[in-house]
């Protein structure tokens, strides 16, 4: 039986990697975006081509998650299932105005587009895919989350309060929807080169602190979370569920010496 994953925000960094990997296991997928069709039919196309699977794109934005009640019927419908889902999409540029800043700079719109677009969407998304899994006996559902909620990161107020409660939420999916078969884990990732944290006005401090921090000495890269996440929705990892698991390159551990 081919499996089905659907994404949000498949076509740039995490969401791209993750894409590319679950193609070459031969995964057939169904990836959304928002601000750029050409690039994800030109994605789609070439995925299929490669890899011989099934691929099509789909318009989502993640600040009205309402659209999750009939997207997902659609891709079920397209593809006659839907085994995985993983929520992965993040906003940036005007939406995040008064959530991207210092903590006494944190603006009501701001936090609430955060929220929407990290926990909410997350949430929304997830009772969708639950709906179709637990009718085809289970399914897994992952959300992406950031070790910003663990460790100071300068400017990431909002998206760290989010990433918070993310993965909660995470938590209480697994414990309600392990009756239908469906696990439920986060993957929790330092800040990874990606173009969405080059947008940061402080990139390059991030950047430096990042390898400072880690005895790898290197930045994280999106590739280093795809192989975590496919594993995850192994039979493998078939009694694996309700947890974060943070890929961060030992950066959460602190500052290394003789550096």
């Amino acid at each position: 039986m081919e499996k089905v994953m659907v994404i949000s925000g498949g076509t740039r960094g995490i969401g791209r990697a993750v894409v590319e990997k679950f193609a070459q296991k031969g995964v057939n997928i169904a990836f959304t975006y928002y601000s750029n069709r050409k690039m994800a039919e030109e994605l789609a196309l070439s995925l299929s081509q490669k890899y011989g699977i099934k691929v099509s794109p789909y318009f989502l934005n993640v600040l009205e998650p309402e659209q999750y009640k009939t997207l997902f019927p659609k891709i079920a419908k397209e593809f006659g299932r839907v085994d995985i889902f993983i929520s992965n999409a993040i906003i940036t540029g005007r939406a995040v105005v008064g959530g991207f800043g210092p903590f006494t700079r944190l603006r009501p719109k701001g936090i609430c587009n955060i929220f929407t677009a990290t926990v909410t969407a997350f949430i929304v998304g997830a009772q969708e895919a639950s709906k179709i899994m637990e009718k085809q006996g289970g399914g897994v559902i992952i959300s992406l989350s950031s070790t910003g909620n663990r460790v100071y990161t300068p400017n990431y107020t909002g998206h760290g309060i989010a990433k918070a409660g993310v993965e909660t939420a995470i938590k209480y999916a697994a414990a309600e929807l392990g009756e239908k078969g469906i696990r439920v884990n986060g993957v929790s990732g330092a800040p990874i080169e990606t173009d969405a944290l080059k947008l940061f006005p402080n990139y390059q401090q991030i950047r430096d602190e990042v390898i400072n921090r880690s005895p790898i000495r290197r930045m994280g890269l999106p590739e280093d979370l795809a192989g975590l996440i496919y594993f995850l929705t192994t039979d493998e990892a078939s009694w694996i569920t309700g947890q974060t698991f943070i890929v961060d390159g030992g950066t959460t551990f602190g500052t290394y010496p003789n550096r």
